[in-house]
């Protein structure tokens, strides 16, 4: 059994709370820290809930300070919750005070801070990861094996988008996504980078085009309804991507236009083209088109045809092949707390982080420059995740 702290109780700290309290059943939480006492409070009330329903967890404890978290000697892991540009001063502190640590995406806001992150866990013999960890859900899974089993032959490229006019209209407290470390790409990127490298491999280098198409964002959500944000970062961003293995992906991010269908992803190969279902999620649906699968036409312009509504109805629904297809969030967590118990690599580990925020940042340094951006970080797949009859306990 891993002890873990949780460092920030905001809007995300929920799911992670159900699921390590209800499925993952090799780690436990022993504390909890908010800069606001009153969500370390709602949270461990919340595990309280949890214990009335007959829940095996204990009740957490609440820290003042994340460096009181720190020098707990029985907290082994932190999980660093907090918003995106607080991530390095909480994980460097945890490392420095000897704990694994475990955060939400991104890594970092940039690659000065990832750089000496990573250095730092590596002199410091600690496991460091971070989401997301919906890579590891049943839907990326069996779209990785239907591509390494060959069934759309070899990669020719993806074609990927998340079109949304940013979260202010729902969001309890969305300022942070428009200033740094926010924005599309880092907020949402993550998901779909991270999906492309699993099925794909290492990336290259790459191109970038952004831009920000508005200087104000009106809060329609409570509480801050009526607030006016400052945009201080690029929110529309598009770019593509060159894989080592010569594969090339188009990716798009945006939170400034309307769209009734915010996630497509799409990876093309020479023997089919195969759909990926929302990489912010972890399940299905996953649809397959192989050529026998085409019906051959009239030979005319196929935009003069009348077309189906449905554009993948010629598509074949793929069965799900593995476990974790609900919201799992905090697996990618009880995985690294594995790897510490036993020695193995862990899956949502720190180069796959590092690699992926070399990406998400690259686009917009691309785009000042006009020019295509080399990569520097080296890239491994991680392992593949294997069934286990016993949910909620891992390889």
């Amino acid at each position: 059994m891993i002890n873990v702290a949780m460092i920030g109780c905001g809007a995300i700290s929920g799911i992670y709370l159900k699921n390590i309290t209800e499925t993952f059943q090799e780690i436990q939480l022993v504390g909890v820290c908010d800069l606001i006492p009153e969500r370390a409070e709602k949270a461990v009330a919340f595990v309280k809930e949890q214990q009335e329903k007959g829940v095996k967890a204990i009740t957490p404890k609440i820290y003042p300070t994340m460096h009181d978290a720190f020098a707990d000697k029985e907290v082994q892991v932190v999980l660093n919750l907090t918003r995106p540009y607080e991530h390095f001063d909480v994980t460097k502190a945890a490392l420095l005070a000897g704990k694994h640590v475990f955060s939400e995406k991104p890594l970092a806001v940039d690659m000065e801070e990832a750089d000496e992150l990573v250095e730092l866990a590596t002199k410091q013999g600690l496991h460091m990861g971070g989401a997301p960890d919906t890579f590891m859900g049943a839907g990326i899974q069996t779209c990785r094996k239907i591509i390494d089993d060959g069934f759309i032959g070899d990669v020719v490229g993806a074609n990927v988008a998340m079109i949304c006019h940013g979260h202010e209209t729902w969001h309890p407290d969305p300022e942070f996504y428009y200033k740094r470390g926010g924005g599309p790409m880092m907020d949402m990127g993550p998901y779909y980078v991270t999906a492309l490298v699993q099925l794909l491999g290492e990336a290259k280098g790459l191109v970038g085009m952004t831009k920000k198409s508005f200087d104000q964002r009106l809060i329609t959500s409570q509480p801050h309804y009526g607030e006016v944000v400052d945009v201080d970062i690029d929110t529309h961003l598009a770019g593509n991507i060159l894989f080592a293995n010569g594969a090339i992906a188009s990716i798009f991010t945006t939170f400034d236009v309307y769209y009734t269908k915010q996630s497509h992803f799409e990876v093309y190969g020479t023997k089919g083209t195969l759909v990926v279902p929302d990489p912010n999620t972890f399940g299905g649906p996953i649809y397959l088109y192989r050529p026998e699968d085409f019906t051959r036409g009239p030979k005319v312009d196929p935009a003069l045809r009348k077309m189906d509504p449905n554009p993948y109805t010629a598509y074949k629904e793929m069965p799900l092949m593995f476990d974790y297809r609900e919201n799992s969030r905090a697996l990618g967590l009880a995985d690294m707390c594995k790897a510490i118990e036993t020695g193995r690599d862990w899956r949502a580990n720190m180069q796959q982080q590092h690699h992926v925020l070399e990406i998400l940042t690259g686009f917009s340094k691309s785009s000042a420059s006009g020019q295509y951006l080399p990569l520097k970080t080296r890239y491994y797949r991680t392992a593949a995740m294997e069934n286990n009859p016993m949910h909620g306990i891992l390889d």
